[in-house]
């Protein structure tokens, strides 16, 4: 087992100590699995030995939780290196993971590459760094109903990472989606707003709120420049900050759920049913909106969503408040690391203990 796999599953053994409540009775995720094994083997069939060495990595490997979401260089088969064939192969595996918001929510984000091409064309190699084909899939491991395996589709403002540990699981975070423009303002598409519901929800539940509410929910009057559970940092944040859900009216508390889900539902539906039960399990009451930033639209503005399993984070500052990231992040199965580990623990009983020692 390499680094990776050993910093896993020491994560997770320490994670499993920490924890006040009980796991969420699994969701049937062998149809999933197979769905997906399915998909994602035919793409590799279409592809060549060369395409295939580019695409696949072992599920070990360091790249699987190498995920970003800025304008880089990745590893992967890009969508511009794919015929035809190859792209329809590639998004109907993209689809198995995504409900039909989902796949346009992606799509459309992929779009405004060509919009800020143009916004950017005068800057030195925009060509090339602004490109809606730019957006790579990745597979590791073999697809399987018995070992572990995923797949990545990511590029700017995109990342998908799909885990099955043996057929049992599906892990599906860390999710990012970001829109620049999110709102575009020129051109046939002006008006598109492709997160809008993921901005308004938000607002909406702000300032139904009352003064005192309002108090505890607002962290900072400014807003933050980014989200701050990026890769390659630690995912805490510390206690939990603003108004909790126990603390709402009603009408409120219907109003987050709607906010939540609004993010799950990116996901196909089995998918985006497991993570809302998964939340609901460990305790609505223990679930958090906090806000900072300016209530008026077109001015910064940061919120956040804490529960005891996962963090929703959501930031549009730059570009003049034009400019979205949201990253939903799983505090005990990012990459299936949970039930990974578990997986280690009944099937390779000798790698989990020497992990934990």
């Amino acid at each position: 087992m390499n680094r990776v796999g050993i910093f896993c599953l020491l994560f997770l053994v320490c994670a499993r100590g920490l924890q006040a409540h009980e796991p969420a009775p699994p969701i049937p995720a062998a149809a999933v699995n197979a769905d997906m094994a399915a998909k994602a083997t035919a793409w590799l069939e279409t592809l060549d030995d060369q395409q295939r060495e580019a695409a696949s990595f072992a599920f070990d490997s360091d790249e699987r939780l190498n995920w970003h979401f800025i304008p880089r260089e990745r590893l992967g088969l890009p969508i511009k290196q794919m015929s035809l064939s190859q792209r329809r192969a590639a998004y109907a595996l993209l689809r198995s993971g995504l409900s039909h918001e989902g796949y346009l929510k992606a799509t459309t984000i992929m779009s405004l590459e060509g919009i800020l091409r143009e916004l950017e064309k005068d800057r030195p190699g925009n060509e090339a760094r602004r490109d809606p084909e730019k957006y790579c899939l990745s597979v590791f491991g073999i697809p399987s109903a018995h070992e572990p395996w995923g797949w990545r589709f990511e590029g700017h403002h995109l990342s998908f990472n799909f885990s099955s540990v043996a057929g049992l699981t599906v892990a599906s975070t860390p999710l990012f989606l970001g829109a620049n423009p999110a709102e575009v303002r020129t051109g046939p598409h002006a008006g598109q707003r492709v997160l809008a519901a993921e901005e308004d929800l938000a607002r909406h539940l702000m300032r139904s709120l009352n003064e005192a509410e309002q108090k505890k929910a607002l962290l900072a009057a400014d807003a933050p420049d980014e989200v701050f559970t990026v890769p390659d940092k630690p995912i805490d944040l510390g206690e939990p900050a603003g108004l909790a859900f126990a603390d709402m009216p009603p009408p409120q508390q219907r109003q987050l759920e709607r906010l939540i889900a609004q993010v799950a539902r990116t996901l196909r539906g089995e998918l985006a049913d497991g993570a809302l039960q998964e939340i609901r399990h460990a305790g609505l009451d223990r679930v958090f909106f906090a806000w900072a930033g300016s209530l008026k639209r077109g001015e910064g503005h940061y919120y956040r969503i804490t529960g005891p399993t996962f963090i929703i984070e959501y930031d549009n500052t730059q570009n003049d408040a034009n400019h979205v990231h949201v990253v939903w992040h799983s505090l005990e199965s990012n990459f299936g690391l949970d039930a990974l580990r578990q997986h280690y623990h009944d099937h390779h009983p000798a790698a989990a203990a020497s992990a934990s020692d």
